[in-house]
């Protein structure tokens, strides 16, 4: 029997876009109050209304870049009254930058990766954890890869900082065992977002060319996952999602149709 996120709080980083967004509108269906951040506030706004047309219970917007520690710990620390007693969290946020052997790479590149993918990461969950520790109610949900079990050729930073996620994940479900705080690691594979986008820094038409001649997953397939995953009975953890497009094997493995 699935647990009911209706009136739950379900905090969503990076929310403004993608995965995030597409998070945000299926536990808006789910009834819960969200809370969600971005760099661009705006954005936000712009989604506000269609996810209280969707049945999201309240809204808390907020503009954080995660890899500000100052501002996380400020922010998430002077949360309003109410908006506190978080039920989920979803570190969503996080991106790649270029595609470049490593030893050729951009070392700014790698610096946005780190600071958001793991550092961002870790910033938000210490700040939301120990509540949930002390309320002996919770769940975190990682945003990982299928990358970070396996590199792959002119991403070695990329699939390091998702590999990262996964064990932070597995360090912080031992650390919280004994509570009833529940950690996921959902890892997708090829995902049709703005990702490409970001990693080619707007390049659009080599973005797409990721996602030619075959049927990638798309945002609200991974919020699909996560809301299951969220919804479970409290008896239940699941610890890992690992899912690809059925034309996907793994990083290397991919039918596109000729």
């Amino acid at each position: 029997m699935s647990t009911s996120m209706k009136g739950k709080i379900v905090f969503v980083t990076g929310a403004s876009s993608g995965i995030g967004a597409a998070t945000a509108m299926e536990f808006a269906r789910h009834g819960a109050r969200l809370i969600l951040c971005a760099r661009r506030l705006e954005r936000l706004q712009a989604m506000e209304a269609e996810l209280r047309d969707a049945g999201a219970a309240d809204l808390l917007l907020l503009e954080i870049d995660v890899r500000d520690r100052e501002a996380v710990k400020r922010v998430l620390t002077e949360l309003p009254e109410g908006w506190r007693s978080i039920d989920v969290l979803v570190n969503n946020a996080g991106l790649s930058r270029g595609l470049t052997k490593l030893y050729e790479d951009d070392i700014e590149n790698w610096e946005e990766m780190i600071d958001t993918n793991v550092k961002g990461l870790l910033y938000v969950t210490r700040a939301i954890v120990p509540g949930m520790v002390e309320r002996n109610h919770g769940h975190v949900i990682n945003l990982g890869s299928i990358a970070g079990h396996m590199a792959y050729a002119n991403g070695g930073v990329y699939c390091a900082t998702k590999a990262a996620e996964r064990f932070i994940s597995d360090g912080l479900r031992i650390d919280v065992n004994g509570t009833a705080v529940r950690v996921t690691s959902i890892d997708p594979g090829m995902v049709e977002t703005d990702f490409s986008k970001v990693r080619f820094r707007g390049d659009a038409e080599r973005a797409a060319k990721t996602y030619q001649n075959v049927d990638p997953l798309q945002p609200e397939d991974i919020a699909d996952a996560i809301v299951w995953a969220a919804t479970r009975p409290a008896h239940v953890s699941i610890q890992s999602v690992v899912l690809t497009p059925t034309a996907q094997a793994n990083p290397f493995v991919l039918t596109r149709r000729s």
